[in-house]
């Protein structure tokens, strides 16, 4: 059992070293954004940031309540935008790298469950929930790109 929480907890360090780095760069991308229709663009990118500064406490406490891990402060890579498309299509990559990653989480707590009988139900929900705030994400991006 201490096993798969320790694995979890690896696994969530680097899920929360991604919010990190995703929070950052919406708010900065968000300043970069200029031009007639900058307003409604910066004030989503802002919006995705505090959905991500969310995600980030949800990854703090599975990893120290639930599975006895200390958080990371780290911080993934960051990447610079210089338009709006360039910037929301570096986002949107970065969203469905994210969902892929919280996807290989989500088995490895679904494949655990026997191993986590006290811990299972919340670490399954949290995740499947920050899974599906991130595809709303991918989704709100790729309208804003007309794809």
């Amino acid at each position: 059992m201490e096993e798969v929480k320790s694995k979890l907890a690896v696994m969530m360090n680097k899920a929360l070293e991604l919010e990190h780095a995703a929070r950052i760069q919406y708010l900065t991308h968000a300043e970069l954004i200029q031009g007639l229709n900058a307003e409604p663009i910066r004030d989503r990118l802002k919006e995705i940031a505090s959905d991500e500064a969310k995600h980030e406490e949800k990854f703090r406490t599975l990893i120290s309540d639930y599975l006895g891990g200390v958080p990371c402060m780290g911080l993934a890579l960051t990447h610079p935008g210089k338009d709006i498309p360039g910037i929301l299509k570096t986002n949107l990559a970065n969203e469905k790298e994210a969902i892929d990653f919280y996807r290989q989480i989500y088995r490895k707590v679904t494949e655990s469950k026997d191993s986590l009988p006290y811990e299972f139900e919340t670490l399954e929900h949290e995740v499947r929930h920050i899974i599906i705030e991130e595809q709303e994400h991918v989704t709100e991006l790729a309208l804003l790109l007309a794809e």
